[in-house]
């Protein structure tokens, strides 16, 4: 046989085989389909067959999914639920600030700031130390026992510093632990290419430490969006003080599942987005190694 004959049958060959490898990846994706599918359905299934047959289902279809304590109070729980969303959103931002400062506190190794050290460390450790709950009481009802002048006494303000008081402790530690991740050679290289100390660090480590903990900064303020309806201790009418009063007067639980679905309208997305971040920074550093020295 010529060459040209052998090469036709080699291409041949390689080609045929390919085909089988795809085949054989969709034969297996079909099978892995079929089988997630089936066991859902008898999952899923036995879990609704369970539920519906039990005694005390009707009364609890009655307390928990009715139809007309859902649309009477709907519309009033989404009124609160524009606070919740409110406060989040300005309790995000000066968390970010305020976690940011205090970690930079704790990381740079300036002997004179040793004192700021000492507090930042202090700080982080008694808010990450006690239930935010009852710092959203001690700071709700305590500032205003005070009765100091300038001191704020809405306790939708005094519940937005207690919850940022709380989670600026826990996102500092995010913060500084991104920063710590930094190899000391990237500052090493931004100083020797003439950059301050402060240059290097807002230029070349900021940028990437924040990058690295974009993943659990994002999960830290899903928590803070729940977390946001301990303020209605204070009195607030947010969503969950308001299905609290429906639920008490109507004698029906409803209400608490209508702020409970439009909680999730909010945490699910996040959820979804920090699962893609974690993703892509996994597929990152595979590729980094991939591409690193052999």
């Amino acid at each position: 046989m010529s060459e040209r004959g052998t090469g036709e049958v080699s291409s041949l060959t390689r080609l045929t085989s390919r085909q089988d490898r795809v085949d054989a990846r969709r034969r297996r994706a079909r099978r892995s389909i079929a089988i997630s599918t089936v066991s859902t359905v008898v999952v899923l299934g036995g879990l609704a067959t369970l539920l519906l047959t039990s005694p005390g289902w009707p009364t609890v279809r009655q307390k928990f999914f009715s139809s007309s304590a859902f649309s009477s109070s709907f519309g009033q729980v989404l009124s609160g639920f524009w606070l919740d969303v409110r406060m989040f959103m300005v309790v995000e931002v000066v968390v970010l600030v305020v976690a940011l400062l205090i970690a930079l506190c704790r990381t740079v190794k300036v002997p004179a700031l040793f004192p700021v050290r000492l507090l930042a460390i202090v700080y982080v450790d008694v808010l990450r130390g006690i239930p935010t709950i009852l710092v959203v009481y001690l700071i709700g009802f305590g500032i205003p026992a005070l009765q100091l002048t300038g001191l704020p006494s809405s306790p939708v303000v005094l519940g937005g510093i207690a919850l940022a008081m709380c989670y600026s402790a826990y996102v500092s530690e995010v913060f500084r632990a991104g920063i710590e991740s930094i190899h000391p050679s990237q500052a090493g290289a931004a100083l020797a290419l003439g950059l301050t100390p402060a240059q290097a660090l807002r230029h070349v480590v900021l940028p990437q430490a924040v990058r690295r903990v974009l993943p659990p900064l994002l999960n830290d303020f899903i928590a803070l969006q729940k977390d946001v309806a301990l303020v209605s201790i204070l009195g607030p009418q947010e969503a969950f003080r308001v299905a609290q009063i429906f639920a008490a007067s109507q004698f029906n639980y409803t209400p608490l599942l209508a702020a409970a679905a439009l909680y999730l309208c909010v945490t699910i997305p996040l959820t979804r987005v920090v699962d893609r971040l974690q993703a892509r920074s996994v597929s990152e550093r595979g590729g980094a190694l991939a591409l690193g020295p052999r």
